[in-house]
């Protein structure tokens, strides 16, 4: 079987060597069989699992959330119930970070509109609206 040092992963997985020791220490990755020499000695499969931890990070999903997809996917039998219910879940947190961001963009406007940048810094409404806590 073809094994892959830690360089060699990293490179195939786009990320850093830390980073490979860290998903390692967090149990994302299993600690891999060694070579007589010491040397890390990963299986083709780890690429795909560290893939499957970029993506799903790029998605939004947390280290802990992530393991528990990767417990999932080893119960290749069960129903995908749960699987559905993290996508639900990450979808709904999602939506509502996207609410938020609106809501600060709206504000945002807001005190970029009550001053058009003719008076001085110690009269500037947006400055004041900071320090008071009110939107303009």
């Amino acid at each position: 079987m073809t094994t892959l040092r830690i360089g060699e992963l990293a490179s195939k997985g786009k990320v850093n060597l830390e980073t490979i020791r860290y998903y390692e220490r967090e149990g994302l990755l299993l600690p891999p069989r060694r070579t007589p020499s010491g040397h890390r000695a990963y299986a083709p499969p780890d690429v795909l699992r560290l893939r499957f931890i970029k993506r799903s990070q790029a998605l939004g999903f947390r280290l802990t959330e992530i393991k528990e997809l990767l417990a999932l996917k080893v119960a290749a039998n069960h129903p995908c119930v749960d699987v559905v219910r993290q996508i639900e879940a990450k979808a709904a947190e999602v939506k509502a970070k996207i609410a938020h961001l609106r809501a600060i963009e709206r504000t945002l406007r807001k005190m970029k509109a009550s001053c058009e940048g003719r008076c001085s810094v110690s009269e500037c409404p947006i400055l004041e609206s900071l320090d008071s806590g009110r939107s303009s």
